[in-house]
């Protein structure tokens, strides 16, 4: 690594996919280091943001890691360096927005409500009561353009996703997958389990802020 009164530069003499042990992480671009930061990531993030240190371009939430991508020529600062060795014990995520999503489940616009319900040996109405009793949050965003992940999905509802991917699934539609659930913004393939259907639209470019659901934010359903 090189130092001068500026910081640590963020590359120096690293090549892309070795472990920066000063960073707590790894490169994966010129630019970009990826810190693993297990269950953690959202409360990482909300630290980081809190002082949105001027070297850095973009913060990227993902599945239990967080991706820094740096501004061009721009090095890591002390207080950067301090952020990320932190400890998180004190510093819980931050209670964003909540969002009730009315949810029509089942029939057409949930077609593997029955399968789930069987496999959970629960009746179709008790699956869907549980599945709105439990409060949601926004942990990345990834797959589509503002395809919010929520973690929050009770256990007993966890469920594989389908072994043949659709060619299709209509946008709004609400769904599940392995431990997550979430709501597909447009028409497109997609493996998840799929219960019912919104008509909230949580993707919209035209918007000033084109997703409605960003990490951190929370989401409660409303059966319709």
């Amino acid at each position: 690594m090189q130092h001068s009164e500026r910081g640590l530069h963020p590359r120096g003499k690293l090549k892309t996919g070795q472990l920066d042990p000063e960073l707590n992480g790894r490169w994966v671009s010129e630019r970009g280091l990826l810190v693993m930061t297990g269950d953690t990531t959202l409360a990482r993030f909300d630290l980081l943001k809190l002082a949105w240190f001027a070297e850095l371009d973009d913060m990227i939430p993902a599945d239990g890691c967080l991706l820094l991508v740096f501004r061009r020529g721009e090095r890591a600062s002390p207080g950067l360096l301090q952020a990320l060795r932190r400890p998180l014990t004190d510093t819980p995520a931050a209670s964003g927005t909540l969002h009730e999503i009315p949810v029509q489940y089942g029939g057409v616009a949930g077609p593997d409500l029955p399968w789930l319900a069987q496999q959970a040996g629960l009746g179709q109405a008790d699956w869907i009561e549980m599945h709105a009793a439990a409060e949601y949050t926004v942990a990345f965003l990834g797959f589509q353009p503002g395809f919010p992940y929520l973690r929050g999905l009770p256990a007993k509802l966890h469920a594989p996703r389908r072994a043949t991917p659709r060619v299709s699934v209509p946008a709004c539609s609400v769904a599940i997958g392995g431990a997550y659930a979430g709501i597909y913004p447009a028409n497109g393939p997609g493996g998840w389990q799929v219960i019912g259907r919104t008509a909230i639209n949580v993707f919209d470019p035209f918007r000033e802020a084109p997703a409605l659901l960003l990490p951190g934010d929370r989401v409660r359903f409303l059966p319709q």
